[in-house]
């Protein structure tokens, strides 16, 4: 094999492995039965699971590599998280750690609704039997580093976008994920996807493109380990009134900073899209 020659085979193993929207449909048959459990929990509530055929969590967990008894970071989980309702109960049941980002209590600039929504989630999440002991990190701008190699499997998803808002935020985010992470482990990042060409700095609409992740993920030291398309949804035009939030679930009809909703706003057309266009990226840390 020549010298050339030799480099484009390199460069082809070199590459990330993408799961094409045909290999999605393949994955819809999930292996392991305790993820099939607990996606088919009675928890989870109506407005949760008619989500699933968006986010479709078992062929995305299974793809970002999920696995029992492992621990687990969920990135800024909000009250009720959706994710939360499916990852607290499955490390409960195999054996696993769950470990969730809460607002920073040190930094006494947040304002009182974050320590509310802190509480809210504590409560939420508060049947043992269920979600197991859900141990919670302070998390943000100010915060302490994540304790350092601790976690199997972070997982962060539609959070780029608000990080951008905050100078340093990007950089300080993917730089202690791979620090939290046990050599091996895998951060599994979903996102509103932008169409490929120059990024707006601060994401006002929602949407991130690819490289911007990438780049900045291989700049905090992680392997882009594959790249999905099971949250792809080529419906999505990306050029909404409102940003991303135009479409479900937020169904936002006013600018924001305006809490008002527009009773003549026609929904219709956002409902038909349904939800966002979203990259699904698996990262490893060396």
């Amino acid at each position: 094999m020549n010298p050339f020659h030799r480099l484009v085979v390199m460069a082809f193993c070199a590459m990330p492995l993408i799961a094409t929207a045909a290999d999605s449909q393949s994955q819809k048959t999930v292996a392991d039965p305790v993820l099939k459990q607990v996606i088919a929990g009675d928890w989870r509530t109506p407005e949760q699971t008619a989500r699933d055929k968006y986010r479709r969590p078992g062929d995305a967990l299974t793809f970002w590599g999920l696995k029992p008894g492992m621990s687990i970071l969920e990135i800024q989980p909000g009250g009720a998280s959706w994710w939360t309702e499916i990852l607290a109960p499955y490390a409960k049941r195999t054996g696993g750690k769950f470990t969730a980002t809460g607002p920073d209590l040190a930094n006494s600039q947040h304002p009182d609704d974050a320590k509310k929504a802190r509480d809210e989630f504590v409560n939420h999440f508060s049947n043992h039997d269920l979600y197991g002991d859900i141990a919670i990190v302070n998390w943000g701008p100010k915060s302490a580093p994540l304790p350092a190699n601790t976690y199997d499997f972070i997982l962060t998803a539609r959070s780029v976008h608000g990080w951008m808002r905050t100078p340093g935020m990007v950089d300080k985010a993917f730089r202690e994920f791979y620090g939290a992470l046990k050599p091996g482990g895998i951060l599994a990042l979903e996102q509103h996807r932008a169409n490929p060409g120059p990024q707006d700095p601060e994401a006002k609409s929602g949407y991130v493109t690819e490289a911007f992740v990438i780049e900045n993920a291989e700049k905090a030291g992680f392997r882009l380990a594959a790249r999905s398309e099971v949250n792809a949804n080529p419906r999505d035009t990306k050029d909404h009134p409102f940003g991303v939030w135009t479409l479900p679930p937020t169904l936002v009809s006013s600018p924001e900073g305006e809490d008002k909703k527009d009773p003549n706003f026609d929904h219709s057309k956002y409902l038909a899209i349904g939800e966002s266009d979203r990259m699904t990226l698996k990262f490893v840390k060396p």
